[in-house]
């Protein structure tokens, strides 16, 4: 038994108060009447009896409330083990083994089951045990439980996988399970102890105060060859022009000359030999060469031979396509020189321009396109547009630079314009950009298109759709807006160099280029993707039908109702995964293992005796976790029923004395 605030025990003191009134109240006494004390002899009284306290059980009730009073507020509590006696001593043993990337190398997975193995068969009798695998994140493989069969089932079943391992997501759940629990609890880590495995901070490796760690290294610290990176497009166009890149490392390694080679769906396309430093990088490169049309599946190997020889292929992903054509539509021919240039001068361009004039428009097939540009093409026949209107509608895109050629509406939108503003009327004779919007995909990369002078602009209100650049005035420059299942791009200026000179800076270039992806739907998604990350399957959870996703194996790897509401998948291992979405639309991931795990440096000893717990998994943890039983509730209602019999007695004992008095005052009178 102890007290919370043991502070308040001092009010006892004033048990000497009430003792104190009571003989004080011995000295009172009653006046009667009296003729005359004349005949009476003086003696002196005895004080023996004003020194005896009366009212005895009057007393001892209020001694007791003012005890219980005391008590109360000094808030005693009674301890107690949550185990109970039963519990002391005993223990629960968590067997953590590590299943990463790693522990394939030199069989340590199957070093790991043994050890554990041979641990489970020495646990005492009485003691409770949990078998937990973990990577990047934690896997319970039992309850705490005393079956030994159970428990050894559990071990055989772990393999090493392909994830990177995480100590930090291994002591985050560590810190649940013994919370969980009142018995101390001793984890056994069977681990390849890596370095790259440790958290940032050193803090989140923290354990519960009844929770301790016992270190079963597995293995150690070898040279090992492995593939770091490989650089590659997405997907190309001209192969021929289109070069890989693949870094080569070693860590602990000598000096050596290793061959590596590019192989394509399976056959070896070419071969390279690199000289690698020790425990350095090398870099090689590939003339992608012909390639097939459609997803190619790439590998590049190293020839070495090493502890982990898993991490010495890096697969990638590529794309070849015909190339996006787009339709430019124009009036001045300038301006087609400027936008087919720009299209063609980044690197593996996926686009190809035609050029027409807006009179030969109702008769161009708009199926072949995958972009129309209209540049300050004024008005459209009524068939011309009908047709491209019908063909936004159906999914194309469309870019309109309205320039200063269309005076009363918008073509496709029939939306009227609301002036032509002439900055070269006014002092600066030019306006700037004051604005951008770099979170959407087309104007990211533009940065604030310093130095663009813009010399007219066709005013426009936005109408609700989202602006991605403005003037230094307010008025919208850039917007996006939605016809049917197809964008366009609203461009408040000309393309030709004579209501700007935004054709003439290199920013033009890249404007071009994500302009056309966004509208074509031609952006490139990350081919290649390490396990355990996301992929983005849909951006709302109803939106669209189904998404299928085939796995290595070529299973599919969501169910019916993951199919049709999953906005994301996580890659569970290396391989090839192809996303097939609604429309035809596709894309093959190259899923490789991170290679933080091909590093097999060990942590250092200091770090792991640091990395011990809170040392409270010993004999009597059950008394360290006690349960407190408040007792001041109990005590305060003790007192308030004290307090009542307390008043009942006083009130007893005033009426009896009235009563004497008045019996004494007749007697008198």
């Amino acid at each position: 038994m102890g007290f919370l605030s043991p502070w308040f025990l001092a009010g006892l003191a004033a048990l000497g108060l009430p003792i104190v009134l009571h003989l004080l109240k011995q000295h009172k006494t009653t006046p009667l009447r009296f003729s005359s004390l004349m005949l009476f002899e003086r003696h002196t009284q005895s004080a023996i009896k004003r020194r005896r306290l009366m009212y005895v059980g009057l007393l001892a009730t209020r001694l007791c409330v003012l005890i219980l009073l005391a008590l109360a507020f000094a808030n005693p509590y009674i301890s107690r083990g949550k185990g109970g006696a039963a519990g002391v001593g005993k223990k629960l043993h968590i067997l953590a083994l590590d299943d990463s990337f790693s522990m394939r190398a030199e069989d340590r997975m199957g070093q790991a089951r043994a050890q554990a193995l041979e641990l489970l068969s020495q646990l005492p009798g009485a003691d409770t045990a949990q078998v937990i695998a973990f990577d990047s994140r934690v896997h319970l493989l039992t309850q705490a439980t005393g079956d030994r069969a159970e428990l050894r089932a559990a071990i055989q079943s772990v393999h090493a996988g392909d994830a990177r391992s995480s100590y930090g997501e291994l002591a985050r759940a560590l810190r649940a399970l013994a919370q969980a629990t009142p018995l101390a609890v001793e984890v056994h880590l069977f681990s390849d102890m890596q370095r790259t495995s440790l958290p940032a901070a050193f803090s989140e490796l923290t354990l519960a105060s009844n929770c301790r760690i016992i270190h079963h290294p597995i293995g150690s610290a070898r040279p090992n060859f492995y593939v770091e990176s490989v650089t590659a497009p997405d997907r190309v166009f001209d192969p021929k022009q289109v070069v890989i890149r693949a870094t080569l490392a070693g860590g602990g390694t000598q000096a050596a000359a290793v061959k590596t080679s590019l192989w394509f769906n399976g056959s070896v396309k070419a071969t390279r030999e690199a000289s690698l430093p020790a425990s350095g990088r090398a870099t090689v490169e590939f003339t992608l060469g012909d390639l097939n049309y459609g997803f190619n599946k790439g590998e590049i190997r190293l020839e070495a031979s090493d502890v982990l020889p898993q991490d010495n292929t890096m697969l990638f992903s590529v794309e070849r396509l015909e190339a996006a054509r787009i339709l430019f539509v124009h009036r001045q021919p300038q301006a087609a020189l400027y936008f087919t240039t720009a299209a063609a001068a980044t690197p593996n361009s996926p686009f190809a321009v035609d050029a027409t004039a807006p009179d030969a428009l109702a008769g161009v097939n708009l199926k072949q396109y995958a972009l129309v540009v209209l540049a300050d093409v004024g008005s459209l026949s009524a068939e011309a547009e009908s047709r491209l209107a019908q063909w936004v509608k159906a999914g194309g895109g469309l870019w309109i630079a309205l320039g200063g050629a269309t005076r009363q509406r918008i073509p496709i939108l029939s939306e009227a314009i609301d002036e032509i503003r002439y900055f070269a009327r006014q002092a600066e004779r030019f306006t700037t950009v004051s604005q951008v919007d770099e979170a959407h995909p087309i104007t990211q990369q533009l940065g604030r298109l310093d130095g663009v002078k813009f010399y007219q602009a066709t005013i426009i209100q936005p109408r609700g759709r989202r602006v991605l650049a403005r003037l230094a005035d307010g008025a919208p420059l850039l917007m996006e807006a939605q016809l049917g299942q197809g964008r366009i791009l609203l461009f408040a200026s000309s393309l030709d160099n004579v209501g700007n000179d935004l054709p003439v800076h290199a920013v033009f270039v890249p404007l071009v280029d994500q302009a056309a992806r966004y509208l074509t739907g031609y952006q490139s998604g990350s081919s290649m993707q390490v396990v355990d990350s996301f992929i983005e399957l849909r951006s709302r959870p109803a939106e669209g039908s189904g998404v299928e996703v085939i796995g290595p194996d070529g299973g599919r790897e969501l169910s019916l109702k993951d199919a049709a509401s999953a906005t994301t998948f996580q890659f569970p291992r290396s391989g090839f995964f192809e996303i097939r979405w609604a429309k035809g639309r596709r894309q093959m991931v190259a899923v490789n293992a991170d290679r933080a795990e091909s590093d097999l440096t060990v942590t250092p000893a200091e770090t792991l005796a640091l990395w011990t717990g809170g040392g409270g998994a010993t004999q009597g943890v059950e008394q360290q976790r006690e349960h407190r039983t408040l007792l001041w509730w109990y005590l305060a209602l003790a007192g308030l029923l004290l307090a009542f019999g307390e008043s009942v007695l006083a009130s007893g004992y005033r009426a009896g004395k009235t009563q004497s008095a008045a019996v004494l005052k007749k007697e008198a009178a």
